[in-house]
């Protein structure tokens, strides 16, 4: 038994969707499932990748090349925790930080706070 459960990885877990009605919970949640993933930096702080220097060293290769892929994994997270019609929202967006901004704006409070927004 414990083999299957050590054996569970990362990707058999789904991410929780959302559908514009439970932001706050769903935040909470999303939040949790990136840090799990040790993403949340990427979201968090949205840094930037510092091109690799000429003649780079096996080490320097490799951080740049973790530092792209938490980015992706990041956003790749956000993109399977929306539905179709929110994806179409934020597809355009070039970061994760970007994604989590936009949603945390849009999406934020109520439908009475989201009313009160819009006037």
């Amino acid at each position: 038994m414990e083999a299957s459960a050590s054996a569970t990885s990362f990707s058999t877990i789904t991410p929780p969707v959302f559908d514009v009605e439970t932001y706050q919970a769903w935040a909470v949640k999303i939040q949790a499932f990136i840090e799990r993933a040790d993403l949340w930096e990427a979201v968090e702080e949205d840094y930037e990748v510092a091109d690799l220097p000429a003649n780079p060293t096996i080490n320097q290769i490799r951080y740049h090349k973790e530092r792209v892929t938490r980015k992706a994994k990041a956003k790749s997270c956000q993109y399977a925790a929306v539905s179709s019609t929110i994806f179409t929202r934020i597809m355009r967006l070039k970061s994760a930080k970007a994604i989590w901004d936009y949603l945390k704006e849009e999406y934020e409070g109520g439908e009475k706070i989201r009313g009160l927004k819009v006037l």
